[in-house]
């Protein structure tokens, strides 16, 4: 993937640096300062997902996820975007798979099981969940996984064996 030039580069830092702050708009009115052509440029989607996301426009995040996954397949990050996006529409059987056809492929990446945790246990597969989080867990590390996990409303059906863990 191609750096962006500056000043280009230094608008899309700027609107990362706004999302930080909490200030959306402000993040917005950097994007529009790139040319229509270099929306399309992996940070800067990256960037617009993140907007979406925070908006909770899960629709409009779903394209976005799914325009980055196109153009960086080898990047999870992509797929995580487009399966989190998924399971917000209340679609979380195709997240569960989107993430399934890649976790093969990036196994240090601790989210992966633990999205696919979250998954199983909100289609009812407790046991699947937990044995994700075991390998979440793993890679991630306890202290940082189990953390997470005992905050996830995704998990709360598994709270008690995630404070066993």
């Amino acid at each position: 993937m191609n750096q962006l030039e500056p000043p280009y580069s230094h608008y899309v830092s700027a609107a990362q640096g706004w999302l930080e702050l909490g200030s959306i708009p402000e993040a917005e009115g950097e994007l529009a300062r790139l040319p229509a052509a270099l929306l399309q440029h992996h940070s800067a989607l990256m960037v617009q997902w993140e907007i979406m996301a925070r908006r909770k426009d899960w629709e409009a995040s779903l394209a976005i996820a799914k325009r980055i996954v196109e153009q960086a397949p080898d990047d999870p990050d992509g797929w995580i975007k487009q399966s989190f996006s998924l399971h917000e529409l209340k679609r979380t059987e195709e997240a569960r798979d989107s993430l399934l056809m890649i976790e093969a492929r990036f196994p240090r990446i601790s989210i992966i099981p633990y999205n696919l945790a979250c998954y199983a246990c909100q289609l009812g597969d407790t046991t699947d969940a937990m044995r994700r989080l075991k390998t979440a867990i793993k890679i991630g590390g306890k202290e940082r996984i189990k953390g997470m996990a005992l905050q996830d409303l995704d998990l709360k059906p598994l709270q008690q064996e995630i404070l066993l863990l």
